[in-house]
């Protein structure tokens, strides 16, 4: 029987972290990779929701009276303002960007980015802008929680293979 749970829930169930002391450091460097792995995933989602609610700001500004440019006209600084933390490009130590995958319909995250509010903002009132922006920051909050947990996990797989590099006994090599 397969598992059809989600890898996200996986990891952070309790089990995940467990007993971590009388696993083979290969199971350990698994774990860790797939905690990492769904981390670099659910930071990119963030990063499009982070996008969405950027625009939808942009526009609610642009409404007010704050803004004379239009969105088409203010989507390169847009995107770009979301790509810089400080003096650094936030995401130039990605090496290769999470695939994309297929929506499911089922995750909350697949009803956002699927909602049509982007190709429908001119047709909407600002209260249903401010609706859709205020969904965008539920969802946001709950994936911030979750990478918190997810580094939580990284932390302590990280925290077992370093101490078995320096434990007495040897039992881990420096290969992966």
């Amino acid at each position: 029987m397969t598992d059809k749970r989600r890898r996200i829930d996986i990891v952070l169930e309790p089990e995940y972290l467990e007993g971590l002391d009388s696993l083979e450091i290969a199971e350990l460097r698994r774990r860790r990779d797939t905690a990492e792995d769904v981390e670099s995933q659910i930071s990119y989602y963030r990063r499009l929701l982070h996008g969405r609610m950027d625009l939808l700001n942009f526009e609610l500004r642009r409404r007010g009276g704050e803004e004379e440019r239009t969105l088409l006209e203010a989507l390169p600084e847009i995107i770009a303002s979301g790509m810089v933390l400080g003096n650094e490009p936030s995401l130039r130590h990605i090496e290769t960007m999470p695939p994309i995958p297929s929506t499911t319909g089922r995750r909350l995250i697949d009803k956002i980015m699927d909602d049509g509010v982007l190709t429908q903002l001119p047709d909407l009132s600002d209260d249903e802008v401010r609706e859709a922006l205020e969904r965008l920051r539920e969802v946001e909050t709950e994936m911030s929680n979750q990478r918190k947990q997810l580094h939580s996990a990284i932390d302590a797989l990280q925290d077992e293979i370093v101490g078995r590099y320096r434990s007495e006994q040897g039992e881990a090599k420096v290969s992966g």
